[in-house]
């Protein structure tokens, strides 16, 4: 078992590809990177001896069934709507297969059939999901063999620019999919708040944020994470009163993202007529009152209850979205044109470094004490090729490989990795890279 195929090489594959490729020189394996755009996978597999690019649409079934019938390990790092193709064709072909993403339960309804076939479908194996799952499952094990009885979990995660390369006013730049950064949090989250189900729709979550104070970190908002209920089973906290998942930004970057969505900027439903041809003013106009009094600043600062000097005002005005350039994306939807605006402005600069913040806080009971134990890891990039966020997503996904080929894994079925067997050895090796938690336990 030794040939390895990765599909997919964008901004998270970098990491991965290179680890998988370093190990391939010394251990016989050949990896194969496939990707629509074939220069992202020559640029990342380059001369290597023991690896090759080639070109594939993944929805041609032929061309991605013949890939993945040379393979032993199938990686994708595709969008997430595109793993159950990939994962049909392993079932049938037998392959093991990882990712990075939430696993569907369309993936789930696979797994008899994967662990009849005697593979592993591990899903959620980079950041978040991913290490969130390794390192908590790490401390509550610990926990509760000490004889602990818990009783909060509340899990934060950020990808965010390091401090040293903030130049700009929302203090934010795009590591990762940047569609995903615009549709982040539709749908409403859910999580426990002392027994009790706390609700938030989307049009309320940015405005509810929370403060949080990290150790060695700072102050950070947080908002809730899609549904954090699912997890307490996988954690084994089904009876937890307080249990939250939660995504880190920096200090204002909340309330000026609700605006945008009480704008309505963020909307993906709907395309902007003749938005080819209209300007960032135009379509900004069309939201606003028009009869209001004042220039279209002042109308939307009005609209959005804002100080025309606010903190908000200057980071709208910032992106452009009052600038009087065409948009030129013709029926393109809001998201649409805001995606296109903020990968221009948010893009990293070649010698920009990113950042990591993961942060777990743990209450529990022992010996009639409360307790409260965080976990906190931090990590920078180097530039904006070798960033943070691709080592943190990458990774564990090729120390997982390396796992399976070994035959290190006995898990079978689709799983993620909340099993000790893949999360002492992955976090081990974690921490040769700098990816390391670093764990206060006190007295509240």
């Amino acid at each position: 078992m030794n040939n390895i195929l990765i599909i997919g090489a964008g901004l998270s594959s970098s990491s991965l590809i290179k680890y998988v490729l370093e190990q391939a020189a010394t251990r016989s394996w050949f990896v194969t990177v496939a990707d629509a755009q074939l220069e992202n996978a020559e640029k990342k597999v380059g001369n290597h001896p023991n690896g090759r690019a080639v070109w594939l649409d993944v929805m041609k079934v032929n061309d991605r069934r013949e890939l993945i019938g040379r393979a032993d390990v199938v990686v994708s790092i595709l969008p997430a709507h595109l793993h159950l193709e990939v994962a049909h064709d392993c079932v049938k072909l037998k392959k093991h297969l990882i990712t990075a993403s939430y696993v569907s339960q369309e993936m789930y309804r696979l797994g008899d059939e994967a662990r009849d076939r005697e593979l592993i479908f591990m899903g959620e194996m980079g950041l978040d999901p991913g290490i969130d799952h390794m390192s908590a499952m790490k401390v509550i094990n610990e926990i509760k063999e000490s004889g602990g009885k818990i009783t909060a979990f509340r899990s934060y995660t950020g990808g965010l620019i390091a401090p040293e390369s903030d130049d700009n006013p929302w203090h934010y730049k795009i590591t990762w999919n940047p569609r995903n950064v615009v549709l982040a949090g539709q749908g409403t989250a859910q999580y426990l708040e002392n027994g009790r189900l706390r609700y938030q729709p989307y049009h309320r979550l940015y405005k509810e944020c929370r403060t949080i104070d990290i150790p060695e970190v700072g102050k950070m908002e947080a908002y809730a994470n899609r549904d954090s209920l699912l997890y307490r089973d996988a954690y084994g906290l089904a009876d937890i009163p307080n249990i939250l998942r939660g995504t880190l930004r920096y200090e204002g970057f909340c309330a000026a993202w609700d605006a945008l969505i009480q704008i309505g900027l963020t909307d993906a439903d709907f395309p902007i007529l003749h938005s080819g041809e209209i300007t960032y003013h135009e379509l900004m106009d069309a939201y606003v009152d028009p009869y209001g009094g004042g220039s279209l600043k002042d109308r939307t600062a009005e609209m959005l209850g804002e100080d025309i000097n606010s903190p908000v005002m200057k980071k709208l005005e910032w992106l452009g979205v009052f600038s009087k350039k065409k948009i030129k994306l013709p029926n393109a939807t809001p998201a649409l044109i805001l995606e296109h605006l903020l990968r221009d402005k948010w893009k990293l600069k070649p010698t920009d470094k990113d950042m990591v913040v993961m942060h777990h806080e743990i209450e529990y009971e022992k010996k009639g004490e409360k307790r409260l134990r965080t976990s906190t890891m931090s990590k920078k990039g180097v530039n904006a090729e070798d960033t943070a966020m691709a080592q943190t997503v990458g990774l564990p996904m090729a120390i997982f490989v390396k796992l399976v080929v070994e035959g290190k894994i006995k898990s079978r079925g689709v799983q993620i990795p909340v099993m000790k067997e893949v999360y002492e050895p992955v976090l081990e090796e974690l921490e040769q890279y700098g990816i390391v938690f670093h764990e206060i336990d006190r007295k509240l």
